[in-house]
């Protein structure tokens, strides 16, 4: 089997390494070697997509999306997104952002060059701690979510303060849409106590259908009440 190509690397402010890697034309995005995300595997970040925006009725509807990854979720976005939609990307690696720009561009069909698409490269709560923006939409794929193995880093977005600043960054109506790498007993209840109409969906990491069986990945639904 031939070994994995690094095509780029990049140290995340906490000092975490992200690398880029490919072979055999599968590319692959890992931190500290631990695989994040393949480009084998991406229907549930499409699923993703679809969950937040299925129902969404505004011509010019704003969309933020936590984490650009491989470019499927937004590209799914914006595939169901009016032509007056527009979208924030929030991403805290600036190669990250490079790379869809670069190596990566063709998986998603180059998302970033779509006039209705704008970068920010931050944090996803730091984003919203400054922005007065208001969304119908939210979209995050950082890590492994709220699962049972999160990312101490990543991890207060999912507590009572951080669904908070989701909930707030949202219209009314609004959809918040958590991927997770796995089930977080007592996440629909906390998304409840935010404030949300709390709901949980198990898909399948290929294809992004719901499913029982199989290799699941977990999208967690907060609805903001009108």
């Amino acid at each position: 089997m031939k070994p994995w190509k690094t095509l780029g690397t990049d140290r995340l402010p906490d000092g975490q390494e992200l690398a880029l890697q490919e072979r055999d034309g599968v590319f692959v995005i890992r931190l500290d070697g631990r695989e994040l995300m393949s480009s084998a595997r991406h229907g549930s970040e499409e699923a993703l997509a679809r969950a937040g925006l299925a129902d969404l009725r505004r011509e010019a509807a704003t969309v933020l999306v936590g984490g650009l990854g491989l470019g499927y979720t937004l590209r799914a976005a914006l595939d169901l997104l009016p032509a007056k939609a527009s979208v924030v990307v929030a991403e805290i690696s600036k190669a990250v952002v490079e790379w869809n720009r670069g190596p990566l561009a063709a998986l998603a069909g180059a998302p970033l060059d779509d006039p209705r698409v704008k970068i920010e490269v931050a944090e996803i709560g730091k984003y919203l701690a400054k922005t007065r923006e208001r969304f119908d939409a939210i979209l995050t794929d950082v890590d492994n979510g709220p699962s049972a193995d999160p990312n101490p880093t990543n991890d207060r977005l999912y507590t009572k303060a951080g669904l908070a600043a989701f909930r707030d960054a949202l219209r009314p109506g609004g959809m918040l849409v958590i991927w997770s790498a796995g089930p977080a007993e007592g996440f629909v209840k906390r998304l409840s106590q935010a404030g949300f109409r709390g709901d949980e969906r198990r898909v399948d990491a290929r294809a992004g259908k719901e499913v029982k069986k199989g290799t699941q990945h977990m999208l967690f639904i907060g609805r903001r009440p009108f």
